[in-house]
């Protein structure tokens, strides 16, 4: 019996430990997936078989030894899953800050799904394993915090990203890669992010992008670089309007760099003017068969009929630089219009820019090249002639450039109010320079010759001949005057007449300047003979298109104050003064008297006239009456 007893108490304690053992295998297999689940990373499934091991299975064994261990053990647990979770967020982090360039290439090529390159699970994970944990807060908080700071490390620029298309290319990728991203979770996540902190982020990329811009963009010199990068932006802006954000400030900067666009292409065309002008021969161009002639017609507005009946050989009026220059301009519209595409401007406000930097390029560029080569220093009459022919042409042909203009744009100025362009006054600008160009080289050529005269203020012999210094000066400016025949009229009878005038007043100044202190009638002879020369030069009409003697008039101040002399008309002279029809008006009794003086030692020497055909002492005395009576004169008209 007590062996039975014995046995039976065994079997109800195995039963018993049997029951025991089978409420603690669950927990101890619950605990072992556990484990297997923190092993390989599955830490929301971990999180939840946490949950069930602590909420259904521990609390039925709560009361042996091991359970104590383990239910100390599960905060431990919870936070190791954090921890590892956590890490696997930074790596997510990290990740994408990496292939952010690549994401927003992908995005940038207009390729749907460049968000599929990258795995948000890590994200979803910890975003659920924190909410269960009741530390989604603390996780947005952490998210947002890690993504301004990249923000902030992608919105900045290299400081060499100006030097090339690619150092732009890269800079928006990473910029495209960080907002398809924060799109992407803001519409996959409830609240991880929200629409008022991606508003926030893309304010303060769009400020920092457009001062990047700014900076950058204003170092570069290339008109290409600059249409790439206007290019580049407006696919950026584009890309990133397409998930939602707002980019008109980006327009509007491009508008700014239009200007700087602008800028690079006037100094590009600079230095395109300035080879055209300096390479170019500055004579007609020549024509010797009907394929050129249509060539040259081709290349610029041209039309004379008088010049197509003319057999070939024959010449145009102007030179190369003038269909080049033409050429060009239309090159540079083309290149402002490309700036204008994709720009969503209207075109009337195309048509406005264009017309702006083409007024820019007119006046201020080509200006300043015509006027440079007109300033140069071993500039020829010839090629002054040249450019004067050549910008008559330009100016006619600005009606044509206003219709190509309006050809390219589709604005019709009687419909909408447009700039007009300021080429006519440029090309009109570059002629007048030219013109006073050649009045003053001409009458350098003048000095230049003067510096020849020798005369021998003090020879007793009567001159037969005009000097020769005189004869080689008028044959220049005859030679002179027959290229001026292409030349508008006026300018070739100012340039004439302002020669003349040049050379005559320089004639007198010879005569009385300081340094001849005497002179004789004798050499008074040879100074007239000079002038004779000139005037037979003033009445042979070596420039068409002036009255009768309005040439000679230039030397009438000479001719008289001569006469004067040469016939010691002094009676008349002082007997006449002042009255309109005085034979000797224009003689002015200071110079008169000047050159009395020059002529009062100098007596013996001028016996050679009748009028000095006395006693030395009645020369003299005849000469200090004239001088008395001229100083007379003098003293009234003062007073």
């Amino acid at each position: 019996m007590e062996e039975l007893k014995q046995c039976r108490l065994q079997q109800r304690n195995i039963s018993a430990t049997v029951d025991k053992l089978m409420l603690c295998l669950p927990v101890l297999e619950m605990y072992s997936k556990l484990r297997d689940q923190m092993k390989t990373k599955r830490h929301y499934p971990a999180l939840k078989t946490l949950e069930h091991l602590e909420h259904t299975y521990l609390p039925q064994v709560s009361h042996y030894r091991f359970c104590k261990v383990m239910v100390d053990n599960i905060p431990k647990l919870r936070e190791e899953i954090k921890d590892v979770s956590m890490s696997d967020l930074k790596d997510f982090l990290e990740s994408i800050r990496k292939h952010s360039d690549k994401i927003g290439e992908t995005a940038m090529k207009q390729v749907p799904g460049a968000q599929d390159l990258v795995d948000f699970s890590p994200v979803y994970r910890c975003l659920h394993i924190y909410s269960v944990l009741g530390a989604r807060e603390t996780f947005e908080n952490y998210y947002r915090k890690q993504r301004r700071k990249q923000a902030r490390l992608v919105l900045q620029p290299p400081s060499n990203m100006h030097e090339t298309l690619d150092g732009y290319r890269k800079y928006f990728n990473q910029i495209v890669g960080f907002f398809v991203v924060e799109d992407h979770i803001l519409h996959t996540t409830q609240g991880l992010v929200n629409r008022a902190y991606i508003d926030e982020l893309w304010e303060m990329a769009l400020s920092k992008t457009i001062a990047a811009l700014r900076t950058h963009s204003s170092y570069c010199s290339d008109p290409n670089l600059v249409l790439d990068l206007k290019n580049l932006i407006v696919l950026f802006a584009d890309t990133l309007q397409v998930y939602g954000f707002p980019v008109n400030q980006l327009f509007d900067m491009l508008l700014e760099i239009r200007d700087q666009y602008s800028e690079t292409l006037l100094k590009k065309w600079s230095g395109i003017f300035r080879n055209i002008l300096d390479s170019d021969n500055y004579s007609p161009i020549p024509v010797t068969s009907e394929e050129i002639y249509k060539k040259v017609v081709g290349q610029f507005p041209f039309q004379d009929t008088e010049l197509e009946k003319q057999p070939f050989p024959k010449k145009f009026p102007f030179s190369e630089f003038v269909p080049k220059v033409y050429n060009q301009i239309k090159e540079f519209i083309y290149a402002c219009l490309k700036f204008s595409e994709d720009l969503h401007l209207s075109s009337t406000e195309v048509d406005d820019m264009i017309r702006k930097s083409t007024n820019l390029l007119l006046t201020r560029t080509l200006s300043s090249s015509l006027q440079n080569v007109i300033k140069r220093k071993n500039i020829g009459l010839t090629e002054l002639v040249q450019i004067i022919i050549n910008t008559t042409h330009l100016e006619k042909s600005c009606k044509y450039l206003e219709e190509f203009i309006t050809n390219i744009t589709n604005v019709l100025p009687e419909i909408v109010h447009t700039t007009k362009l300021y080429g006519t006054t440029t090309f009109k600008d570059a002629r007048h320079a030219a013109e006073e160009e050649i009045y003053t080289n001409l009458n350098q050529k003048i000095d230049q010759f003067l510096q020849l005269a020798d005369y021998d203020w003090m020879t007793g012999d009567l001159g037969n001949k005009a000097s020769d210094y005189l004869v080689d000066l008028i044959a220049f400016l005859r030679s002179t005057f027959a290229v001026f025949t292409h030349l508008p009229g006026k300018v070739a009878q100012t340039a004439c007449m302002s020669a003349c005038k040049h050379l005559a007043t320089s004639l007198m100044q010879l005569l009385l300047e300081a340094e001849v202190r005497q002179l004789t009638l004798g050499a008074l002879q040879q100074f007239n003979l000079d002038v004779r020369e000139c005037e037979q030069f003033a009445r042979s009409g070596p420039v068409p298109g002036f009255q009768e003697d309005t040439l000679q008039l230039a030397f009438i101040d000479l001719r008289q104050l001569l006469d004067l002399f040469l016939q010691w008309d002094w009676s008349t002279y002082l007997a006449d003064y002042g009255q309109p029809t005085c034979k000797y008006l224009r003689v002015n009794p200071v110079t008169a008297l000047t050159l009395l003086e020059k002529m009062k030692d100098t007596s013996r020497k001028n016996n050679m006239f009748a009028q000095f055909r006395k006693n030395e002492r009645d020369k003299q005395k005849l000469i200090d009456t004239v001088a008395k009576q001229l100083r007379g004169l003098i003293s009234s008209h003062h007073s």
